[in-house]
């Protein structure tokens, strides 16, 4: 004897088709409806509030890197020119102590209660903190009060920033269609090292007019201040950007299966502890992704203007002047390589980023040591191209390694505490090589080694181009697109529904599917 189940009669049903013997459950199957057509205004306006946001970021760090050795003398005039260098650099490298504490407790909030919010608190309290070094007195008028002062801002600063890109790359990330999430979070680091360029132009026009004892007098002040109006106007942005659809379906979705009538109250997020103990696997392969990143980056945007002048007898104007084109053809090299990975991948642009830096971190720093103004602009070019490579891939990659409900916490954690570890410090490890070992070649190797790592990671990396987010529903450019998307689903080897947020009220078609069970045992599926 035989009867046929419908998967529609209940939940229960479908589990246990006859007493003591179970049928598989079938997939669940996307609609129309389930899958998220990108609103083109709204990508146009995330795009806008998180790349000022992230500009504004690395501004004030191409700042700070192009003043270290102008700032020396103001906050420590008393000591040599090599202890007021590391001091500098230390103090950079203090903001990054800050980020991890940042990148967790804004990770976690941001999971809670919302990402558009949390970024407008991050850019709130870093503009903020940009604004302040301006206003501090000099070594002159408090004495050591005065380092104190700029080392407490300093970290003031690196606590916000830290859930500033880990909370821009979930947003953008959210927003975009998975067919060029690559490409639209590249624009994030695109602006990075924009906001870099433009801090470091703004350095060497105060220089130029200003002079090196007006500079030291009262002029490295001024690029602090500018800080104050250009925050203002990037947090304007930041407040006019709507909340990630991606993040307001999970609510969405957990409201209903708590049985709430409305989306309105949000779920509890995961501690960090959680979150590490869930995710740790995808935690450390992007902590080491990070790593071989941002050690090429911060060296080249932060510590090579200090190389060029303390080592390679270049005076302050000439190392700040050096590595701008350098830093404005890479950022529009950046979307480029982003657009590449939608297309091939972002494990093999990793690859790219991987084996070039360690090609051609030798010949870099072997050009630069040559000391002409093109064989240095050669060697900043060989050790930007890695840089472009690795970091377009990171904003898109990394976010997708991890679930819509942990994606903040998760990233917080990841990138905040190996930036800490690797990224901010990489200026100060590779002066303090230099000076321990006296070889100027010492950057190459220490470059070398973080992207050999960095290629182990990329490994054990699982490829999330084209794919939806870990815990969303697919997301497209059009209606036309979600229908063939639908239409063609049986067959598309990047859906797994399994790992979509359907809420309980969820139920699969009765018309096209039955499942024929004998007594004794299922019979084969019947469509």
């Amino acid at each position: 004897m035989s009867r046929k189940l419908s998967r529609t009669d209940s939940k229960k049903g479908a589990d246990t088709a006859s007493e003591g013997t179970k049928t598989p459950l079938l997939p669940r199957r996307l609609k129309v409806s389930d899958v998220n057509v990108v609103d083109q205004s709204r990508l146009k306006k995330a795009l806008g509030g998180t790349i000022v946001g992230n500009t504004m970021e690395w501004y004030d760090v191409g700042v700070f890197g192009y003043l270290i050795t102008t700032m020396g003398p103001v906050f420590l005039p008393e000591a040599d020119k090599t202890v007021q260098t590391l001091f500098l650099l230390g103090t950079f490298a203090a903001t990054f102590i800050a980020r991890p504490f940042g990148g967790v407790f804004f990770g976690w909030l941001g999971d809670k209660i919302g990402r558009q919010k949390v970024l407008s608190m991050t850019l709130i309290l870093m503009a903020a903190s940009t604004f302040a070094v301006g206003l501090l007195p000099s070594y002159a008028m408090v004495g050591m009060l005065a380092a104190v002062l700029l080392v407490f801002t300093k970290l003031l600063q690196g606590f916000s920033t830290g859930g500033e890109y880990a909370g821009a790359t979930t947003f953008v990330s959210e927003h975009s269609p998975d067919k060029r999430r690559g490409f639209f979070a590249s624009l994030l680091d695109m602006g990075s090292y924009l906001g870099f360029a433009i801090g470091a132009a703004l350095v060497s026009v105060l220089q130029i007019t200003l002079g090196q004892s007006v500079m030291e007098d009262w002029g490295w002040r001024l690029p602090f201040l500018i800080a104050g109006p250009l925050g203002l106007i990037a947090i304007w942005f930041r407040m006019k950007i709507e909340e990630s659809p991606t993040f307001l379906a999970t609510l969405e979705a957990k409201d209903v299966h708590a049985g709430n009538s409305t989306a309105a109250e949000v779920p509890a997020a995961n501690g960090p502890l959680a979150i590490f103990k869930a995710h740790w696997r995808g935690i450390v392969v992007a902590m080491i992704l990070v790593a071989a990143a941002n050690t090429l980056g911060y060296a080249l945007t932060s510590y090579m203007p200090t190389y060029l002048t303390s080592t390679k007898g270049y005076d302050e104007l000439q190392g700040t002047l050096l590595t701008i084109p350098i830093l404005v053809i890479m950022s529009l090299c950046i979307p480029l390589t982003g657009k590449l990975s939608d297309k091939i991948g972002r494990r093999p642009v990793l690859w790219m980023g991987s084996i070039t830096a360690i090609v051609f971190s030798i010949p870099a720093f072997l050009l630069i040591g040559v000391g002409e103004i093109w064989s240095t602009l050669l060697g900043l070019a060989l050790i930007a191209l890695p840089v472009t490579f690795y970091v377009a891939n990171l904003a898109s990659g990394l976010p997708a390694l991890f679930p819509t409900k942990s994606r903040y916490g998760a990233m917080g954690i990841a990138y905040n505490f190996s930036v800490a570890i690797f990224g901010g410090t990489t200026p100060f490890i590779i002066a303090a090589l230099i000076a321990a070992t006296g070889d100027d070649m010492m950057p190459a190797y220490y470059l070398m080694g973080t992207s050999v790592v960095g290629g182990i990671a990329i490994f054990f990396m699982r490829e999330t181009a084209g794919l939806p987010l870990l815990g969303s529903m697919p997301s497209v450019d059009s209606v036309h697109e979600a229908r063939q998307l639908v239409a063609t689903q049986d067959d598309n080897p990047n859906l797994n529904t399994d790992q979509m947020p359907f809420d309980d009220s969820y139920e699969p078609p009765s018309t096209s599917i039955e499942l024929v069970v004998l007594d004794d045992e299922p019979e084969p599926l019947k469509v």
